[in-house]
């Protein structure tokens, strides 16, 4: 098992660079192909590449596959495990990736997984589904702003907002009503569990209006 390639790069091309491993490095004798995120296809002969790596084994192939962290050979195995994902495919999503993407799976957005070549409809839901929770930002490029949209951040206030503006429809609240005063709770710094931020938007909604405001109506 090829679990790890250090050495310099003698090629490289759309998807794939090929490292020389020999000893001694440069001019050592031996040059290993491996298919790479299309971000690492552009590194240029000569410079020193470490990659985490994954053997395919097929009947009448054997492929490596190389990343640049550990982060990114852990989603290749996770894409390996959905239904309808091979290699070439879950390469594809990890040439996509980016924090948006890292947000979008914690959000279970299918959407921006349509994009990678290969992927449907179907197989980009059980990507997406698949990925939730378990994509870092940070770890692939984000800043902490966008890391605070992950599950631990506003992907779980959203799917609060969405709960709190349904349980005020069922009040009898209307849905523009609802939606205005979810956000104005929020803006005024309510919790982000849904009971704190259902209480905080009644009590918007329950607040004598002020005769302009009646006025205005």
């Amino acid at each position: 098992m090829i679990a790890f390639v250090r050495g310099q790069v003698l090629a490289a091309g759309a998807g794939w660079v090929v490292v020389d491993v020999g000893p001694g490095g440069a001019g050592g004798g031996v040059g290993m192909r491996l298919e790479v995120p299309g971000r690492l296809s552009g590194a240029h002969p000569g410079a020193e590449l470490a990659l985490h790596t994954h053997l395919v084994v097929r009947e009448d192939s054997l492929t490596l596959f190389g990343f640049a962290t550990a982060e990114e050979l852990d989603v290749f195995g996770i894409l390996l495990g959905v239904s309808g994902v091979g290699p070439r495919s879950a390469l594809g999503v990890l040439t996509e990736l980016t924090p948006a993407i890292a947000q979008a799976a914690a959000s279970e957005d299918e959407k921006p997984f349509r994009k990678v070549s290969g992927i449907g409809p179907k197989t980009a839901k059980l990507i997406a589904v698949q990925l939730a929770g378990k994509l870092d930002p940070l770890a692939f490029g984000g800043t902490e702003a966008e890391a605070d949209e992950t599950p631990g951040g506003r992907a779980i206030d959203d799917r609060a907002a969405a709960t709190v503006v349904q349980g005020l429809l069922g009040l009898g609240y209307g849905e523009a009503q609802a939606e205005t005063a979810v956000q104005d709770a929020r803006s005024a710094g309510a919790p982000n569990d849904e009971a704190g931020l259902l209480r905080a938007a009644l009590a918007l909604l329950q607040a004598p209006r002020l005769p302009s405001d009646r006025g205005a109506r």
